[in-house]
């Protein structure tokens, strides 16, 4: 232990990668305990790490390295002793890849050794190799345009150069700082021909498929992510997947995965993983101090894009509501240097921890937004009172988000409401009037038509909970409008989610109208089935204006149905 700790007082020149002398010395040491041991240097020369293992068993957490992006290198190399005559192997050559280590110096030690007359081990070392990363010219990267693309694998196995066996002399004789200097020209060069836009997140998308989903549903899934990802303005560099029957406990994916995640995220410069399922908050701490960078489950993705699109002052409300139930359970473990304690006088015992202050804190805000949410609801159910005393029948526009809602409100009533190709594009409901014919005669009757916020599968509790005020106007309606993207692939899947999620809500929603818009881009065999399967339903384009006034008719009877079951 003692000349283990030793080390730590050597200092190497600041422009050589090690020294004979120290070399041997390490090379005695790790002799005499009949282990490997690596020792990790900085760029000064000074030792800041001694550990007894190989270099994959030593490595220092991605959290704790001074240093880190995919246009350098850490700032530390690894000098490590091997006990077999044998180069560098995989693990320890990926443990430099991940640390981006300057240079990796495996020395091998013959098992013997003397000591010179005067002092000084020497004879330990029978060959020396020195390795260390070299850039990835050829290259392709995913951005968000062809992000869709998720199964296909683009990124190579890292890359490294290493020397052929080396004398200890020849191996003192390599110049660090020149070596330095090159290689992270040459990553800075890689990482601007990347061109992904600074101004937004790096993403890397991790799927996990278990037994309960089907290879369809998955790709489905993974889709979905990233153009959630797109929408919150992130740009999506790789999708890595993994089968396993169930997932990891602790770090959802096993060991072997989450170190190329690893990997491939500091080798693209991803600076966010994104996960396709909900993570606890253990295992988004235990993923990041193992990753080295901010990690986020699906649920915080869209809370995200929420937080985005929230335009009035009750959406904004109810996004902070969510948001903060969200985050109180992943408080824990934040804050613990802060205690009170051992300040002075009347200070000392268990006190307050930060970590407290910052939950009660929570615990009261989350409180008040409930109170305010719970009068939105009042004002709310006065305005469909009044609405219900004027005998003025009321329909909802439910549906997948991205489904159309706020287009077809727009090419119904002339409402200049906010639309895009993106999802939950809008998140405040709007209500319009629209004059359609109503019963036998045809006569005219006004009804109020309401766009609601859109659906989507495994909608977050917490969203379900916060916005109860809006989700509220699909409860008390007479009638459903339920509108189908019918140009995506998925829209089968697209009808069972949103039914799912309305057989959750506390009052049952009244009648529903199937409508599947988008027909224009819909293959003819994609129509025949859903003819077949839904024959009731209403096929239409609002964008293109395609089969409105069948549309108008259908609601009236929807209506004329609606109000005389009620």
């Amino acid at each position: 232990m003692k000349q283990l700790q030793r080390l730590y007082h050597q200092r190497i020149p600041g422009d050589r990668i090690t020294t004979s002398e120290f070399s041997q010395r390490l090379a005695a040491i790790s002799t005499e305990v009949n282990q490997p041991v690596c020792t990790y240097i900085n760029r000064r020369g000074q030792v800041i790490r001694v550990g007894v293992g190989t270099p994959r068993q030593t490595q220092i957490p991605p959290m704790e390295l001074p240093r880190y992006g995919a246009e350098r290198l850490s700032g530390i190399r690894c000098i490590a002793t091997h006990l077999k005559p044998e180069p560098p192997n995989e693990a320890a050559l990926t443990a430099m890849a991940l640390q981006r280590l300057d240079a990796l110096v495996v020395l091998n030690i013959t098992g013997a050794g003397f000591t010179r007359r005067g002092g000084g081990a020497t004879g330990y070392v029978k060959e020396a190799y020195l390795a260390h990363l070299t850039p990835q010219e050829s290259r392709t990267l995913i951005t968000s345009p062809a992000a869709l693309k998720v199964g296909e694998s683009q990124i190579q196995s890292p890359s490294w150069s290493i020397s052929p066996p080396l004398g200890l002399d020849d191996l003192a004789e390599q110049d660090l700082v020149d070596l330095v200097e090159n290689l992270e020209a040459e990553f800075q060069r890689e990482f601007i021909a990347q061109e992904v836009d600074a101004d937004h997140d790096r993403v890397l998308i991790v799927g996990v498929m278990t037994s309960e989903i089907t290879p369809l549903q998955f790709q489905d899934t993974l889709l979905e992510l990233a153009r959630l990802v797109d929408t919150a303005g992130g740009d999506v560099l790789q999708t890595i997947q993994q089968k396993r029957s169930r997932v990891h406990p602790q770090t959802v994916v096993g060991e072997g995965k989450v170190q190329e995640i690893a990997l491939t995220a500091q080798t693209l410069g991803v600076n966010l993983v994104v996960f396709d399922r909900d993570l606890s908050p253990s295992q988004v701490r235990n993923l990041e101090m193992q990753i080295g960078i901010r990690v986020v489950d699906r649920t915080e993705v869209i809370l995200d894009i929420f937080a985005q699109r929230a335009q009035s002052r009750a959406g904004k409300l109810q996004v902070e509501l969510a948001q903060l139930e969200y985050m109180q359970p992943r408080l824990a473990g934040r804050g613990r240097t802060m205690s009170r304690l051992g300040g002075g006088i009347g200070t000392r015992g268990p006190g307050e921890t930060k970590l407290e202050t910052e939950r009660r804190a929570i615990g009261q805000r989350i409180s008040r937004l409930q109170k305010e949410v719970d009068q939105l609801q009042a004002h709310r159910s006065r305005l469909r009172q009044r609405r219900q005393h004027r005998e003025v029948p009321s329909v909802a526009l439910v549906g997948y988000t991205n489904a159309g809602k706020s287009t077809l409100l727009n090419a119904l009533t002339n409402a200049e409401v906010y639309t895009a190709d993106q999802l939950f594009a809008t998140l405040d409901p709007t209500t319009r009037r629209l004059v359609i014919p109503y019963g036998e005669t045809n006569e005219h009757q006004e009804i109020l038509i309401t766009d609601t916020v859109g659906f989507i599968h495994e909608l977050p509790a917490s969203l379900m909970d916060a916005f109860r005020a809006t989700l509220e106007e699909v409860t008390e309606a007479d009638a459903l409008l339920h509108l189908v993207d019918l140009s995506h692939p998925a829209w089968l899947r697209h009808i069972r989610s949103v039914r799912e999620i309305l057989a959750q809500m506390p009052i049952t929603p009244g009648p529903a109208l199937v409508i599947f818009n988008k027909i224009d881009q819909a293959d003819s065999e994609t129509l025949a089935v859903a003819r077949e399967e839904f024959p009731l339903a209403v096929f239409i384009s609002a964008s293109q204006r395609l089969g409105l006034e069948t549309l108008r008719q259908r609601l009236g009877q929807l209506i004329e149905y609606a109000v005389d079951c009620g």
